[in-house]
């Protein structure tokens, strides 16, 4: 009895210490967290700044787009810079989980949450949706003397010849969200058809998803085509900017995040995980202006932002568009992007 209590003493001598440097480890990990962010900029300091007020998290960030994000992430296999992927649309975190470069975690907010917003074993969330849409400069359409567009047909006009400015999926998830919803609404061949002939009227083709609006606000483009917040952030400020859904249906997008494999601050990085699917996390979509449409039904959305139910968004199959990804992409370029202007 006497050789086994000096045994066990000695066992909690040996491991102790560890015990106490892993609780050490924990706390401070649960200080601080580090994100690669393809959310545009502004409303990722929003969002992360919000989670720090709430958490007492401090957050700092590098902002990313969906291509170079997934490059960067890629190139770090295993000794990530960054704990949170947060935003690119989820076909984007689907490659990442297929290529092991993300973990699982579910957490408190994960059950809850609709299935079509989350990778069933935990990998990745969608935490909003953006539909796309046509944002039109109302005082550059006049002076180029040319209609309001109500659908992707009419874009083929003459008239919108060097009006339209639209992101490149070379670089841009919100490109290949429109590229897949094109598919879904046209079919394959009859989408790139399209598209070569829309590239007579492209003035220019951005890198950045939210490249267009930033032409449309200063009226060097009076069309252009992404996702919605920033065209509802520039109505709602008295703007003169018009908010086109075309008629034939247009796709959207529910961003997500993922961990990392190999975080740093994993406990952080859970925390963060619940915070952003949770009501409090979802309220702040709206609270400080994102424009950004929630993932769960009672969260509050701005008043210049239709009722998402009310839009003809057309869904994509996930799982097979990432799988096709970079396939449709070299066709983009070898079909659309060298197509006649």
């Amino acid at each position: 009895m006497k050789q086994l209590l000096i045994g066990v003493l000695m066992l909690l001598c040996l491991f102790s210490p560890l015990a106490a440097q892993g609780s050490k480890e924990d706390g401070q990990a649960a200080k601080e967290l580090v994100v690669y962010a393809s959310v545009d900029e502004a409303n990722a300091v929003k969002i992360l700044d919000a989670f720090t007020k709430d958490s007492g998290i401090k957050t700092s960030f590098v902002q990313l787009s969906s291509g170079p994000a997934l490059t960067r992430i890629q190139a770090e296999s295993g000794r990530p810079q960054a704990d949170v992927w947060l935003g690119a649309p989820s076909d984007n975190h689907v490659i990442a989980k297929t290529q092991g470069l993300t973990i699982p975690y579910k957490g408190q907010a994960f059950e809850a949450l609709g299935a079509e917003f989350k990778d069933a074993e935990g990998y990745w969330r969608g935490f909003y949706m953006n539909p796309l849409c046509f944002g039109v400069n109302t005082v550059a359409l006049a002076k180029a003397g040319a209609k309001m567009p109500t659908s992707w047909a009419d874009l083929l006009r003459a008239e919108y010849k060097n009006l339209i400015q639209v992101p490149t999926p070379q670089a841009s998830g919100t490109a290949t969200t429109m590229v897949y919803s094109l598919i879904e609404i046209m079919g394959e061949n009859e989408a790139y058809a399209y598209m070569a002939k829309l590239n007579a009227n492209i003035q220019t083709y951005t890198s950045s998803g939210t490249g267009p609006s930033k032409g449309v606000n200063v009226g060097d483009a009076a069309i252009g085509i992404q996702f919605s917040p920033a065209f509802f952030q520039m109505k709602a400020n008295g703007q003169p900017i018009e908010i086109v859904f075309p008629k034939e249906g247009f796709g959207f997008e529910f961003p997500a995040a993922s961990i990392l494999k190999g975080a740093k601050n994993y406990e952080a990085a859970k925390i963060f995980m619940d915070w952003l699917v949770s009501k409090k996390g979802q309220d702040v979509l709206k609270s400080t202006g994102t424009y950004f449409y929630p993932v769960i039904d009672d969260a509050e959305i701005d008043p210049v932002m239709p009722a998402f139910s009310t839009l003809n968004v057309v869904g994509v199959d996930l799982a097979y568009y990432s799988s096709r990804k970079s396939e449709l992409v070299e066709r983009w370029v070898s079909e659309v992007l060298s197509a006649k202007k």
